[in-house]
């Protein structure tokens, strides 16, 4: 009885953060799918089953919007694994003022994204910003970065990596500091180098440190939306949409439903892509 009572005890103790969780989550969620099978408005609604869902994928910038949230996800990955694993381990060599310049590459992780795109919307202007007249200070022509349809959604992907490295950086500091020092001194023992150092020990025994930048950073590039409108708003044309900026233009328009819709489908295509890639990585997890 008293084991009974106890177990009773613990539950009301996950019982706010279960209220908290149905209404601010999964009420919301359910309520979403069910909205996206109606025409609605804030007073009124109209279930219309799966036209909105068919309206969608009919939509002609939706095959871009797949396409730029896919590069824009295997970008971000890319780009902040490679260069956050790097800086890591350079913060983590024996050099001096180590804390000031992880201060200073974890500083942009601060900013808020409205704020990066807008300053990066300036540096990139096509006559005035900075990085043009730094081209041209070296004889190279200026590069309209956000106007050219090929190139948009490369310069915003470029500013999601810089904003994001920090992060990437920190969690991958942990994990090499989290690495034992005998494995190294073992290595330097049998005449090992600073990249034998980093290919057999730092690589592979930093790999749950990188599993979760991979994670985070693939969550982030699927379903970022910030950064994309702040600096392009989906521009030129529909060259740099991803899907999240679609869904807002359907809001903005008021297309309701459709949109709800939309946020299902983007929620589907996260959860798809994401959680085999979760799966896989994890597969291949070294030990320590």
């Amino acid at each position: 009885m008293n084991a009974n009572n106890n177990r009773m005890y613990s539950y009301y103790f996950l019982l706010p953060a279960g209220i908290i969780y149905f209404v601010f989550f999964l009420f919301p969620t359910l309520m979403s799918f069910f909205y996206s099978m109606t025409w609605w408005t804030l007073t009124d609604w109209e279930f219309i089953g799966f036209e909105n869902f068919i309206t969608f994928f009919e939509s002609p910038s939706l095959r871009i919007g797949f396409r730029n949230t896919l590069f824009f996800a295997g970008t971000a990955v890319t780009g902040k694994v490679i260069l956050g694993l790097l800086i890591a381990v350079f913060l983590t060599s024996k050099i001096r003022n180590k804390d000031m310049l992880r201060s200073i590459v974890f500083f942009p992780v601060l900013i808020s994204a409205i704020a990066v795109g807008a300053t990066f919307g300036v540096l990139m202007h096509p006559t005035d910003g900075i990085i043009n007249n730094g081209l041209n200070l070296i004889g190279l022509p200026s590069v309209d970065w956000l106007g050219n349809p090929n190139l948009a959604i490369f310069s915003v992907a470029f500013t999601d990596i810089w904003r994001g490295v920090g992060i990437a950086t920190v969690i991958f500091i942990a994990g090499i500091m989290a690495i034992p020092g005998d494995y190294k001194e073992a290595l330097k023992i049998d005449g090992g180098n600073t990249f034998q150092e980093f290919r057999h020990i730092i690589l592979p025994l930093s790999r749950p440190a990188m599993n979760t930048v991979i994670i985070l950073a693939l969550i982030d590039g699927l379903r970022n939306f910030d950064l994309v409108w702040a600096m392009t708003g989906g521009g030129p044309g529909f060259s740099s949409d991803v899907l999240a900026s679609i869904i807002y233009k359907q809001y903005a328009s008021g297309f309701y439903g459709l949109a709800t819709a939309g946020n299902v489908i983007l929620f589907f295509f996260v959860a798809c892509i994401a959680f085999p890639v979760f799966k896989f990585i994890n597969r291949k997890e070294v030990d320590l």
